[in-house]
């Protein structure tokens, strides 16, 4: 854990008042579960108490038979239509952080590893944590309950709490640990036979209360890619999880499953052991496609590669931050149909949540894609990757009210040569951005990005971690915060408190392996002027060890 000191002595007096309403709550909550739980209370005891934090953590295993040297990979591609990624074999076994080098041989590269959910507060101190049910631990057996995640996949484990906030929920797989290559695999009722991952595995949604029961909703959804994000709308009779994601690892044209289990998900959540459930075939709510803009269309199903989901007002918001194909921008799903005709707009202000899949015609899905029923939100980019000048990367979606939005930007995470960190420093839209809307236009503006004490582009040491440069990449191995991803806040006075997860840059072969960070920062909701927000920094809270990542970051049930 490392705690930083706030510097600016006009900042000092409002920040401290801020942190110490919200840790003096959590503290006064939480010491109970300091004296109360182990890991038999499950059902007797609250795990979570209200005001605290929690962080999704994974901790890969770090065992050199994961991968033996010149193995071929994807694991059993010799049996798809994809093949094999080259008879030179993985050139890396599984020591870290040097199996990650393997990335740069096999492209669907990954190994599934634990999660932990670590209970913090505020101010930083990690307060105990639990271990999602998995393969290592003691009377897990091959038809018990489990889950896992990539550990690399940096889209990975968002956290957010239910509507009805008594509840968190995040993606991951339904597999053993130290498994090669899920992250890119088929599900069992979807199967790519393009894809050169030959092998099935179901996704799933996880749920877990304030005692630490968990229950796994398994899918056929995100087929060949991964599920990021999963919020339950469980409030006034509604029992529904939303979630985002991507799907496809093959040639095009892709599967009808493929298609339909992209983007966005509504799913029913399950009530029976994963054993024995049987999901059928994906249910999307909602599509985004650049045809709305006037523009050409893209690979069937590609627009709807969304990271970041947020529900504020009765709205679902979803960000899309990465590939070449849709906007990286910030969306809404518009249960209306009235919100946006050309495919930019508003939310309705009578929307309600959706409450029932997507309606497509299956004839017309290779041809034209799902329906579209997603508007980018007025302001926000509109121009198409393929045609953008500047591009942004926006990932986490954070509302501090119904005028002020905060955006999560990861950056570019260019790791094209020696200049990696200096290229990093020099962005402008990553870091935490704010947007304001201005109700004379009727459109969402971007007041300033905070990148005060954010760090991007300086590298930072871990211990035990290799330095110098990596002989896989000839860059060095040393990480560096190149943006922002998942994020949560909360509200006091005119502060809103933001809490960060960082992206990161590097020499490694896969710089979602990177040990990154969690970060605070306290803005005045009020201020729109850059040099005011220059003031005002981001301080480190905790640092992710080696062979550690942080994904996710929520408030506990019930706060």
């Amino acid at each position: 854990m490392q705690v930083e000191v706030l510097q600016n002595s006009g900042l000092r007096g409002s920040l401290k008042k801020a942190i110490a309403t919200i840790a003096i709550s959590a503290f006064a909550a939480a010491i109970p579960a300091v004296a109360q739980h182990s890991n038999e209370d499950h059902g007797r005891f609250p795990f979570f108490f209200p005001g605290n934090l929690v962080v999704t953590r994974s901790v890969y295993d770090n065992n050199p038979n994961n991968v033996q040297v010149g193995e071929i990979l994807p694991p059993n591609c010799a049996q798809t239509q994809g093949g094999c990624s080259g008879p030179s074999g993985a050139p890396d076994n599984g020591t870290y952080p040097y199996v990650w080098n393997d990335s740069l041989y096999d492209g669907s590269f990954g190994i599934t590893s634990k999660i932990y959910l670590d209970q913090m507060f505020p101010f930083g101190f990690v307060l105990n944590s639990l271990e999602v049910p998995n393969s290592s631990e003691r009377g897990i057996q091959p038809t018990s309950d489990q889950l896992v995640t990539s550990f690399s996949s940096k889209s990975e484990l968002a956290i957010n709490l239910s509507t009805d906030r008594r509840y968190l929920t995040f993606s991951g797989y339904v597999a053993p640990i130290d498994q090669l290559d899920l992250s890119n695999a088929n599900t069992p009722g979807v199967v790519d036979p393009t894809n050169p991952v030959g092998e099935n595995i179901y996704r799933a949604e996880a749920q877990v209360d304030a005692y630490g029961n968990f229950q796994f909703t398994e899918t056929n959804a995100y087929s060949g890619n991964n599920g990021r994000a999963v919020i339950w709308n469980n409030s006034n009779g509604a029992d529904f999880f939303y979630t985002s994601g991507n799907a496809g690892n093959g040639s095009n044209p892709q599967p009808d499953g493929v298609i339909l289990g992209a983007g966005t998900q509504i799913i029913s959540p399950a009530n029976a052991p994963e054993s024995r459930q049987n999901p059928g075939t994906p249910t999307p709510v909602g599509s985004f496609n650049i045809t709305e803009l006037g523009y050409k269309a893209d690979k069937i199903g590609k627009d709807d590669n969304f990271r970041g989901l947020t529900i504020f007002h009765n709205v679902l918001y979803y960000s899309k931050g990465s590939g070449s194909n849709g906007v990286n921008t910030v969306f809404f799903l518009d249960t209306t149909g009235t919100a946006c005709p050309d495919g930019v707009g508003l939310p309705a202000s009578t929307a309600t949540l959706p409450t029932s899949p997507l309606a497509y015609n299956i004839q017309n899905l290779q041809a034209d894609g799902l329906p579209s029923n997603m508007c980018i939100l007025a302001g926000f980019p509109a121009i198409p990757n393929k045609e953008a000048t500047v591009t942004a990367y926006p990932f986490g979606i954070w509302f501090a009210n119904a005028t002020t939005v905060y955006i999560a930007d990861e950056g570019d995470g260019y790791d094209g040569g020696t200049d990696l960190y200096t290229h990093a420093a020099a962005q402008t839209t990553a870091g935490l951005q704010k947007w304001v809307f201005n109700s004379s236009t009727q459109t969402w503006n971007l007041a300033y990005t905070l990148q005060t004490g954010l760090g991007l582009g300086v590298p930072y040491t871990v211990r035990n971690y290799p330095t110098g440069d990596n002989v896989g990449t000839g860059l060095p191995w040393a990480p560096a915060t190149d943006g922002l991803r998942n994020l949560t806040g909360a509200v006091v006075g005119d502060y809103a408190g933001i809490w960060a997860i960082t992206s990161t840059i590097s020499g490694n072969g896969d710089q979602g392996a990177d040990p990154n960070q969690l970060l605070v920062i306290f803005d005045s909701i009020s201020n729109t002027d850059p040099s005011v927000a220059a003031k005002e920094s981001f301080f480190t809270l905790r640092q992710a060890g080696f062979g550690e990542v942080l994904r996710g970051v929520s408030f506990t049930p019930g706060s």
